[in-house]
């Protein structure tokens, strides 16, 4: 059953680790068993018990860690509220990135323009925010421009990534939020996507994908590695 479930990357005793498909919230909805990925969670443990530690948005893929048990959960969640857990991020984005790596140091807050009531944006009185960038692919499809980049996010502000690489000029392949165009974003949610959007924004999913994450914990280092789905690794040509 997990197989269908999601692809399990670690078990044991005290933790889960999954590789989170494309188009599915971590948070419980008003779906079916299937329709969140924490409700996988608790069919495939059979229990109720399992504690997210780590989210991800609903089109973001890679890996969640879940603990098994409460004590483990606490342990787990101080360790990531002191940041010393470090994540890594494959993105592809839009246009060639000209320098090789760098660091986006802008902070965030909410987007008072816009439209979209969940949407954050840069703005000077926001929170700090620094996102490191590495460009791993500059390539070309159909004679546009995109970069593959592996992103390390140093703090974890919500839709930090997707930001900070749309206000450098180079918005994530797909993102309907932080994109070209927020309208995209608000068509899908009201049922109204166009073929036509579709279209221009080349991917059914944005192109983020959580590869990796490290830890120390209870004495040992922990790192944990998680493949992009089939449609990302074509997009890039491997």
């Amino acid at each position: 059953m997990s197989d269908s479930l999601f692809e399990i990357v670690h078990e044991d005793d005290d933790l889960l680790v999954v590789n989170k498909p494309a188009d599915l919230v971590c948070h419980p909805t008003k779906g079916d068993e299937y329709s969140s990925l924490i409700s996988r969670v608790r069919l495939h443990l059979g229990q109720a018990g399992a504690h997210m530690i780590n989210r991800l948005d609903r089109e973001t893929t890679g890996i969640v860690l879940l603990a098994k048990r409460d004590e483990a959960a606490k342990e787990l969640r101080r360790l990531w509220e002191s940041g010393s857990v470090r994540k890594s991020y494959d993105a592809i984005v839009h246009g060639h990135v000209g320098p090789d790596s760098g660091t986006i140091d802008e902070p965030l807050g909410r987007d008072e323009a816009s439209r979209v009531a969940i949407k954050d944006c840069v703005r000077a009185d926001g929170r700090a925010a620094q996102t490191d960038f590495t460009v791993a692919k500059r390539f070309e499809r159909s004679d546009d421009k995109f970069s593959l980049l592996q992103v390390r996010p140093r703090t974890g502000r919500k839709h930090q990534i997707r930001i900070h690489l749309s206000h450098i000029g180079h918005p994530i392949v797909g993102d309907k939020l932080y994109g070209h165009d927020e309208e995209c974003y608000l068509a899908l949610v009201e049922g109204r996507l166009t073929d036509e959007q579709r279209r221009a924004l080349l991917l059914p999913c944005h192109a983020l994908h959580a590869s990796q994450l490290a830890f120390e914990w209870r004495g040992r280092e922990w790192q944990f590695k998680a493949k992009p789905e089939a449609w990302f690794a074509e997009f890039i040509g491997n």
